[in-house]
């Protein structure tokens, strides 16, 4: 037996003894990967003892016994994320989060929610719909993600362009530190100037800084109806060039989304259902909400208005709940329908007004290097997903045009004043290319808050920095 191997043996039996046996996972296969295209995980990472604690002190004391014996720690939600964020990348513990899933509270005075980290957002959801008058409207994609990975990636999702991200909604958090200390971070309260911002530091961290185990979330009252506004145009310039105009008139959607036709189809055969219109190589997809049925159709209009104005073919408007569910679940699982064929998504975020001009450069490139590329997204808030597609190739020349593809669009997203990732993170597989869009100083600067928080460095080892 190696030093490695001793030392978890070791850490099994400790924490065999404060979980009990049936709350450990010695075959961790179903743990190894998460929704990110599976790269080769090396063998030692097979290596690992899965745990699910059931309340904080638990974690806490996990984190105790880890620290003691300085064995590296794999914080695990839903599994939904898309940069390999919660896979373990050597030996050590995954923490699995399922049996927090406890919704404390839902607290219709305060427009708050509390709940723990292994709530996953469809619990969440029923469970304030259920109070007349409140809504979670953030809505980021699977709704198995849990909430405690939906804080730490900082989340966004198709209605970011109206209702922000995660980190607009969290007011409280209970985390656990690397040492095993437990600290409250925020509250019930809305505004805090007490020191610095440590709570808001946590969210977006991707679990390298500690480990949630309850959310404060803040509520809002409940939107109105809505209407979903499918809308095809011939190419994709005059597809993201009508976004502008869409939002300088002073309507705000819900959401904004654009896409390809192809991936559309993808969309379509992973559902079985079908899409408004065949038609067109570029469609958006457009959300509204009102009040009433006047201000739906007082939108909707503006909204054609403008859409044909940059050469619109049609404007469909989905009004019925069941027909807004099923062009939403098309839109969801574009990229389910390829996952097979997909090396990996790329979420570039850019100024939204250089959406056009950054998907123009990015096809073309595309198109001369010769690798398929599926583009679709956020058209809202900038945030666009390229689902780059094996096609046939052998590993070899993917691997070769791949890479060549994304250096060329991590260039432009520099040059545009973009970033190389709006809302799946950087975890395991965006690393190496942090500094092709932020500084050394920001990457010193974050080295040593790493080091702050985690001295040994044992929390999610091999992630973001």
């Amino acid at each position: 037996m190696d030093g490695v191997e001793s030392v978890l043996s070791v850490a099994i039996s400790r924490l065999e003894a404060l979980l009990g046996e049936r709350h450990l996972v010695l075959d961790p296969e179903g743990y190894l990967y998460d929704e990110t295209p599976k790269p080769v995980r090396p063998e030692a990472c097979r290596n690992v003892v899965v745990v699910k604690p059931g309340t904080t002190e638990e974690v806490s004391q996990i984190m105790k016994i880890a620290s003691d014996l300085n064995i590296p720690v794999f914080v695990r939600g839903g599994g939904t994320g898309l940069s390999g964020g919660a896979i373990p990348t050597r030996p050590g513990i995954v923490i699995s989060m399922e049996r927090m899933n406890r919704i404390v509270e839902i607290d219709d005075k305060n427009l708050m929610a509390v709940c723990e980290a292994g709530v996953t957002l469809r619990q969440l959801l029923d469970s304030v719909e259920k109070i007349p008058g409140l809504s979670f409207p953030p809505h980021p994609g699977d709704e198995s993600a849990q909430i405690g990975g939906l804080v730490v990636s900082n989340a966004g999702g198709a209605r970011a362009v109206k209702y922000g991200v995660m980190r607009n909604y969290v007011v409280g958090l209970e985390i656990v530190l690397p040492t095993g200390e437990i600290l409250n971070l925020g509250g019930k309260i809305i505004k805090n100037t007490t020191g610095y911002d440590l709570l808001h530091l946590v969210v977006g961290s991707q679990g390298t800084l500690c480990i949630v185990t309850k959310v404060i979330l803040r509520l809002i009252p409940e939107p109105g109806a809505t209407y979903t506004l499918v809308i095809p145009f011939e190419s994709a310039e005059n597809a993201i060039r009508a976004v502008p105009e869409i939002l300088k008139s002073g309507i705000v959607p819900l959401a904004i989304e654009y896409m390809d036709i192809e991936a559309i189809r993808a969309g379509e055969a992973v559902t079985g259902k079908k899409w408004p219109h065949g038609g067109g190589n570029a469609h958006l997809m457009v959300i509204v909400d009102g009040v009433d049925e006047d201000e739906l159709i007082q939108k909707s209009e503006v909204i054609e208005r403008i859409s044909r104005d940059y050469g619109a073919l049609d404007v469909l408007v989905g009004i019925g709940r069941r027909e807004q569910r099923d062009i939403l679940e098309i839109r969801s699982l574009i990229y389910e329908g390829l996952k097979d064929e997909t090396i990996e998504v790329l979420d570039v975020s850019v100024p939204p007004a250089t959406i056009a001009e950054f998907v123009e450069r990015c096809q073309k490139e595309a198109e001369r290097i010769g690798v398929k590329v599926l583009h679709f997204g956020h058209a809202g808030d900038g945030n666009v997903h390229q689902q780059v597609l094996k096609s046939g190739m052998d590993e070899s020349e993917w691997k070769e045009k791949y890479m060549k593809f994304k250096e060329f669009a991590f260039s432009v997203a520099r040059e545009l004043g973009g970033v190389i990732t709006g809302e799946h993170g950087i975890g395991e597989v965006k690393k190496e290319d942090m500094f092709k869009t932020i500084s050394q100083k920001e990457l010193e600067l974050m080295r040593a808050i790493k080091r702050v928080f985690d001295p040994n460095g044992i929390l999610n080892p091999g992630k973001v920095l």
